[in-house]
């Protein structure tokens, strides 16, 4: 069992930035793909950024490239997301996700793929 658990989300000015965190239980925290994904107000949730298990692979949407950067310490068995020029619309609940075991140096960006989750904490970027 994987247990996840973000934080770093708060209120902050447009235009400013915030380095959300994610620590991980578990021996083999170096052999999972990880992710972001968001939830705004009445929407669903989407992809924001993935990393493969070493950290040298990473995806992003579209709408979040650019401006927010992933990374990992595997050492610390912590996932981050440095989230630079905020926007309102950057406005959500951030969770993080864990694959779990894998054996190719992979990200992934489809909520199905993810079988972990943390509880989420939340952004609020005022304008």
């Amino acid at each position: 069992q994987v247990q996840l658990a973000e934080s770093g989300g708060g209120l902050v000015q447009a235009g400013g930035s915030l380095r959300l965190s994610c620590a991980a239980s578990g021996r083999t925290f170096s052999r999972y793909s990880m992710g972001w994904f968001r939830q705004a107000p009445g929407k669903e949730r989407v992809f924001v950024a993935g990393i493969s298990w070493s950290g040298v692979n990473t995806y992003y949407a579209d709408s979040v490239k650019g401006r927010f950067t992933i990374s990992r310490d595997n050492a610390k068995n912590t996932m981050y997301l440095q989230m630079n020029s905020l926007k309102p619309g950057d406005t959500a609940v951030y969770y993080c996700a864990a694959r779990g075991v894998v054996w190719t140096d992979d990200y992934y960006y489809r909520q199905g793929d993810y079988t972990y989750w943390g509880q989420g904490t939340q952004v609020t970027v005022s304008s």
